[in-house]
């Protein structure tokens, strides 16, 4: 089946550097060059991604982002950014964005990025239809990869797609640890070095959001000089 993709750029020769490579591996790509503009036809159009700038005419990326996700749009969004700092990558995770690329960047990298993100969201829409995986109930924790819902005390956790993703991947696989590199082949779909640091935001999002001290965590804890683990032994206290 043809993937749909949208570009909100306003940069006209970066949307059609993109449009043209996507639409060579056989992707349909529609193009709004406005934010306000980008934002209703996220809303209306069937989209399997959106490639969405920061810095946008009409309504920036991050406020689109986040109206997307108001409406419970929950489409995938690679945002794309020509800030560096660390600050302004956790804004964009933190509205909702799926993962950010950095301007500048380069074009094989921009088409791995697109199809690691749109085999990954195949992979949990034929996970859900098939209904292989039950709950996990791990003491005041409930993971439903079904629903893709996680409660903690029976309060429902708002949770992006990828951190949804990256707490799944942990809870199935408790006490096991992961580096950062395994995390961004299994949850993002990529392992090139040098985005470590994605994992980091990641796991300090999810950390804010799942533990009642981030700074002294129960579930996902460090495993220092190799990376990260989901804690079996916390979640069986918890439990009994």
């Amino acid at each position: 089946m043809t993937k749909r993709i949208l570009i909100i750029e306003d940069n006209v020769d970066i949307a059609r550097l993109a449009m043209v490579n996507l639409g060579s591996k056989q992707m349909h790509v529609d193009h709004a060059a406005d934010g306000t503009v980008g934002l209703k036809m996220a809303q209306m159009g069937d989209y399997d991604l959106v490639i969405l700038d920061l810095m946008l005419p009409g309504m920036d990326g991050l406020d689109l982002c986040r109206s997307l996700r108001s409406d419970r749009i929950y489409t995938p969004v690679l945002m794309l950014t020509a800030r560096t700092s660390e600050l302004d990558r956790v804004l964009g995770l933190e509205v909702g964005a799926d993962d950010y690329l950095t301007k500048p960047f380069s074009v094989p990298e921009l088409v791995a990025r697109v199809n690691a993100i749109l085999r990954r969201s195949d992979q949990y829409q034929t996970r859900e239809a098939e209904a292989v995986d039950a709950p996990l109930q791990l003491g005041e924790l409930c993971v439903d990869p079904g629903k893709r819902r996680v409660l903690l005390g029976g309060t429902v956790v708002e949770l992006t797609a990828r951190e949804f993703d990256l707490l799944w991947h942990f809870a199935s696989h408790p006490d096991r640890v992961f580096t950062r590199s395994q995390l961004l082949d299994s949850v993002w779909g990529y392992g090139h070095a040098g985005y470590e640091h994605t994992v980091n935001s990641h796991i300090n999002r999810l950390r804010s959001k799942i533990e009642s001290d981030p700074a002294k965590p129960r579930y996902v804890i460090t495993v220092w000089g190799v990376g990260y683990k989901f804690s079996g032994r916390e979640a069986a206290r918890l439990a009994s």
